[in-house]
């Protein structure tokens, strides 16, 4: 199992590896190449992606090898971001671990709910965690029509408790 810690920035680049890797090898059964090209045409770099890791509250799995997967919550707004596993390590409990991690900061935030666009990928996991489907969604990247849904969960501070506390 692997363990969940905040972001440094010194992961910036094993997380953009994770992002490339998740879209371009793990959704490739829910997306097609046109799709997953358009959603990552390339592999994030630099400046803008280190303060889009860093604004957000972003937390990562590791195990001994290094980061394995990544959830990075944007702290106003409750809305989970990026949510990424790498696909050798895809349905093993490392999403749902960050999920719970992140659950549990967000309740410390005062946070009423959460919300993400969950790939069809991610959806099935989001669901177990007690998510809810809002919508179903049609996203256009790069001139191309991508489908996902917008999910909530609403998180109720009796239950901080239950959540690793």
């Amino acid at each position: 199992m692997a363990h969940v810690r905040e972001f440094r920035a010194s992961d910036a680049h094993a997380l953009a590896r994770i992002f490339h890797d998740a879209i371009h090898i793990g959704a490739a059964d829910a997306y097609d190449a046109e799709a997953r090209s358009a959603w990552c045409p390339k592999l994030p770099e630099g400046s803008a992606w280190s303060l889009k890791l860093t604004e957000a509250v972003t937390f990562v799995a590791e195990n001994a090898e290094g980061p394995v997967g990544f959830m990075s919550l944007l702290p106003g707004s409750g809305h989970i971001d990026l949510a990424f596993v790498h696909p050798d390590h895809m349905r093993k409990g490392v999403a749902s671990a960050l999920c719970s991690r992140l659950e549990t900061h967000a309740l410390h935030l005062g946070l009423p709910e959460l919300t993400t666009d969950a790939s069809l990928l991610a959806e099935p996991m989001f669901l177990a965690q007690g998510w809810t489907v809002l919508r179903r969604q049609s996203v256009e990247r790069h001139g191309v029509t991508l489908r996902n849904c917008r999910m909530k969960k609403a998180l109720l501070p009796t239950n901080l408790h239950n959540l690793g506390r």
